[in-house]
């Protein structure tokens, strides 16, 4: 197996299942996870909304860009935040080391699991909505994915049965 398929990444908005997917997905591999989000607290000592009143959100965006390009694993699953992929350096990392999985959910499915966007690190500009960041975001989504899983329907479990199927069959992955 190339080292590109050693690592799987999950991109997709918040609330599309990254985290939980991503968990469910390494335990059935044997991989490990990776919860970016986590990573960039540790590193940065403090909450992602934390950085983001302290730092604004392009100084975000730079920290989580900065962090994603560097990462360093090896058979994981990684989950970044939904916002890498305004990262050109840490997407161009993440297709290197990597199979970029975007979850792909419709916009009525995000706003109804989605809950409070401060809490949650969500980086909207002023005066933008959640439709107008969701219509922003699926291009990039879509220009990086090498995998789209529609996960319209799908429960967690039934999001990591279909992402095994298709990782089994187009790289051999045996669980």
């Amino acid at each position: 197996m190339t080292s590109k398929l050693n690592n799987i990444t999950l991109i997709g908005m918040p609330a599309s299942g990254k985290s939980t997917v991503g968990v469910l997905l390494a335990k059935r591999l044997g991989y490990s996870f990776v919860d970016v989000d986590i990573v960039i607290q540790e590193q940065e000592g403090c909450l992602l909304k934390e950085i983001i009143e302290k730092e604004g959100q392009d100084g975000f965006l730079a920290v989580e860009n900065r962090i994603n390009a560097c990462l360093n694993v090896r058979h994981s699953v990684i989950a970044p935040g939904g916002s890498v992929i305004y990262g050109k350096e840490a997407m161009e990392h993440l297709k290197e080391i990597s199979t970029v999985v975007y979850l792909k959910l419709s916009y009525e499915s995000v706003e109804e699991r989605l809950g409070n966007l401060v809490d949650r690190g969500v980086v909207l500009k002023d005066g933008m909505t959640l439709k107008d960041l969701y219509e922003e975001r699926v291009p990039y989504y879509e220009k990086y994915a090498d995998i789209t899983i529609d996960e319209n329907g799908l429960d967690a479990g039934k999001t990591v049965d279909r992402l095994r199927a298709i990782m089994e069959e187009r790289f051999g992955l045996t669980t």
